[in-house]
């Protein structure tokens, strides 16, 4: 069983159709069926399997066609070939292709396909179930055929199909390494120690807090940290990538697939004359409430979104370009504001946040060169967790991260290609807190933004994100709040921590 296609679509040419025109289209049909179809087709698939039209009628200005296929030469792909040759053939005619409408659509798709895997569309009038396949009806219009629409909806319900029988898999989840395990000093939860100490306070908006000098300088000895054995060592140089996100570089990125219901949506003003406004500033003042609904008929669209994952944001500034082999390989990092991904209801404690504050480490070159950085990572994580912090961890090749985010499965083809997840123990829960990773991403980021190299080779890239928020859950959950029971340098950077403020 196989994939199969049908349309019925009407060709409409400039005038009226001679009965000269009608029997050079009889012949025009037949080579489509016997040759022009078959182009590119693997030798010998079955004729059942191969694009071909299976009705014509002509109608004053209008060429009717029904066309089938299996997975090659697919209906929509047939349906423009035979434009192109029909008018060359009917030039002579003086007879021009003017518009194309498609009347009807039908995919058939063998195998069990659970409901759930039949995307919500808008373009899908009708799912129908018989002899063990599934019948899509659908409305396109010619240039969603011309887009290759169906093949992503053909492959879109693969992934989704195969993501209902993946998720309870374990290949997803492959351990590498663990620590030796650390005397347990503490097991109260980090979070509510730090609240109880004043150490942070919920902010004002959903998943986020207000931190106070005393975890900052935690964070701050986190980042002196890697400062001193991962960004100086290896040669990271610091950039600054925009937080701000248009749909431009997500739709690049991949992320346009399947973030939606983790961004933070940013939408501007249809204008900024204050006479447009002055109204909504007048109820405020007058009622103390601000007119929410009223506001949103005055904002354009999402023109995307806050900083969801940091590295897509860098991307236009070496997109379309081609780099010298002597610039390779590059290695930047950004840490200048926040990320912001919406929990939707997972937020717990500082680690499960929907603001939060991360190093974002990037890095692109040869696949060797990304390969190698990615290992040279690896080392230096594990020298600071074993060695400086003193943490009882462990790693894990798990799905690529930017997989998971895309609403996509399994592995790579390329076993190079994947994220590595750094985990630490939470003693007041027995559980298993992420904390750190690294991806090695392959052409992704490249082949998206169009980026290459001047030897030819492939370009790879590699990103790493340091979320502070979580080395602190993570270090305060193994070592407490005494400093005393801390490791050295950590102690020795952060300082003792000092009330600053009084509540009367």
């Amino acid at each position: 069983m196989f994939v199969r296609f049908a349309l019925s679509a009407k060709l409409h040419f400039s005038r009226e159709i001679t009965p000269e025109a009608v029997e050079a289209i009889e012949t025009a049909v037949q080579e489509a069926n016997r040759q022009l179809f078959r182009r590119g087709t693997p030798s010998g698939a079955p004729e059942e399997q191969i694009g071909r039209i299976t009705r014509w009628q002509v109608n004053a200005s209008a060429l009717a066609l029904d066309i089938e296929s299996g997975p090659f030469t697919r209906a929509h792909d047939a349906l423009f070939r035979f434009r192109k040759h029909i008018a060359q053939v009917l030039g002579r005619y003086r007879l021009g292709v003017r518009e194309i409408s498609i009347a009807a659509f039908r995919i058939t798709m063998p195998g069990p396909i659970p409901d759930e895997a039949i995307p919500k569309l808008p373009f899908i009038r009708q799912v129908r179930r018989q002899d063990g396949a599934v019948e899509l009806d659908l409305l396109f219009s010619a240039s969603d055929l011309e887009g290759r629409v169906p093949d992503r909806l053909v492959r879109l319900i693969e992934e989704k199909k195969e993501a209902l029988t993946y998720g309870g898999k374990a290949e997803h989840w492959e351990l590498i390494y663990e620590s030796e395990q650390r005397p347990r000093v503490y097991a109260g939860d980090p979070t509510q120690e730090m609240i109880e100490r004043g150490w942070i306070r919920h902010g004002a908006s959903r998943g986020q807090w207000i931190f106070a000098p005393q975890a900052v300088h935690l964070f701050r000895a986190f980042e002196a940290i890697v400062m001193d054995h991962v960004i100086r060592p290896l040669g990271f140089s610091e950039m600054v990538f925009p937080k701000l996100v248009p749909w431009e570089v997500w739709m690049r990125s991949g992320h346009a697939k399947g973030v939606y219901p983790e961004i933070y949506y940013v939408c501007t003003p249809k204008t900024r004359d204050p006479a447009y406004w002055e109204d909504i500033g007048d109820y405020f003042k007058v009622t103390g409430v601000v007119p929410v609904e009223e506001i949103r008929k005055r904002i354009d669209g999402p023109i995307g979104g806050m900083c969801y994952a940091q590295c897509p944001p860098f991307w236009p500034f070496v997109q379309g370009e081609t780099l010298a082999n002597s610039c390779l390989p590059i290695r930047v990092f950004d840490r200048s504001g926040t990320s912001h991904r919406y929990e939707s209801g997972g937020i717990h404690g500082i680690e499960r946040v929907d603001e939060f504050h991360r190093i974002e480490v990037l890095w692109l070159g040869t696949a060797e060169q990304t390969i190698a950085i990615a290992d040279e990572l690896h080392e230096a994580y594990r020298h600071i967790f074993d060695d400086i912090l003193e943490l009882e961890w462990r790693s894990a090749k798990v799905t690529p991260w930017f997989m998971a985010q895309e609403g996509l499965v399994g592995e790579s083809a390329d076993a190079a290609i994947g994220t590595r997840d750094y985990e630490a123990v939470l003693p007041y829960s027995g559980t298993w807190l992420e904390f750190q990773n690294v991806s090695v991403n392959g052409d992704k980021y490249p082949k998206g933004f169009n980026v290459k190299i001047q030897s030819g080779a492939e370009c790879w890239s590699g990103c790493s994100g340091i979320g502070l928020e979580r080395w602190t859950a993570a270090f305060l959950a193994q070592k407490g709040f005494d400093t005393s029971d801390w490791p050295e340098t950590v102690a020795k950077l952060a300082g003792e921590p000092q009330e600053i403020f009084t509540f009367l």
